[in-house]
């Protein structure tokens, strides 16, 4: 078998955090509760904050958020390769992490604003949102292509996720209101989607998430950005070669 060429960790660590950042939804794995400690997995959707760490909203009913009770060390599998003809050569990553309740207003917001559908029961009385603080990554980039990374390799510094998480809002609400075509722009021809209306819902140092009838996109940065100044030029940036046609 001739095994793929070697791919450098700067490429490994981009493709981990392009799958977590762009997902939406996953399989958490949690220690079922009782004397025979069986894995339980779950299909549950999640919102990146600005440092990828998962966030989500989960009811007191369900069986993965007893078992989190008991134990909080969980992995959150997130894929692009269900759908493809063989499924072995699409990428994935496992996040190993630690998963606990979280009282944020920030982390509400951010997971709302990916998922505006669960606005309808976010505010029941058995429902909270929890986050997941990663330790460990487990990317498969493909057919004979798996790599071990510490999480911090496929974050932002922290010094640039608390300048974005402290600028988000202004950064969306901005670009909403007075630069509605630059959005449209970026979604119809950097990504290829169809649609006018697109509208920015939150923003990381990696990239800028948009929505159009519930629908996301994820408009990926070159390169990481380190604060609101930085941010600003790279939506400049990217506006002017979406004008140049791409």
């Amino acid at each position: 078998m001739v095994r793929p060429p070697a791919v450098s960790r700067d490429v490994l660590c981009g493709q981990a955090r392009g799958l977590i950042l762009g997902g939406r939804s996953g399989v958490l794995s949690t220690t079922f509760r009782g004397k025979e400690s069986w894995p339980y997995g779950s299909l549950v959707t999640y919102a990146p904050d600005v440092d990828g760490s998962p966030i989500f909203l989960f009811s007191t009913l369900s069986d993965h958020t007893n078992n989190l009770a008991k134990e909080p060390k969980a992995s959150l599998l997130v894929e692009r390769a269900s759908r493809l003809k063989n499924p072995q050569q699409g990428p994935r990553v496992t996040i190993l992490g630690t998963v606990k309740p979280t009282k944020s207003p920030r982390h509400k917001k951010r997971f709302l604003a990916r998922h505006p559908g669960a606005a309808r029961y976010a505010g029941f009385g058995d429902f909270g949102f929890y986050v997941m603080t990663p330790e460990r990554l487990h990317l498969v980039g493909g057919f004979a292509r798996a790599q071990w990374l510490p999480a911090s390799e496929a974050q932002p510094t922290k010094a640039a996720a608390r300048a974005i998480a402290q600028a988000e809002d202004g950064i969306v609400d901005h670009m909403n209101a007075d630069h509605a075509d630059a959005l449209d722009l970026y979604a119809n021809v950097l990504l290829g989607r169809k649609g006018t209306g697109w509208r920015a819902v939150s923003c990381d140092p990696w990239g800028l998430d948009l929505m159009r009838n519930d629908l996301p996109a994820r408009l990926d940065f070159d390169a990481m950005v380190r604060d609101a100044g930085a941010m600003r030029t790279m939506l400049v940036d990217l506006v002017k070669r979406a004008r140049a046609g791409g």
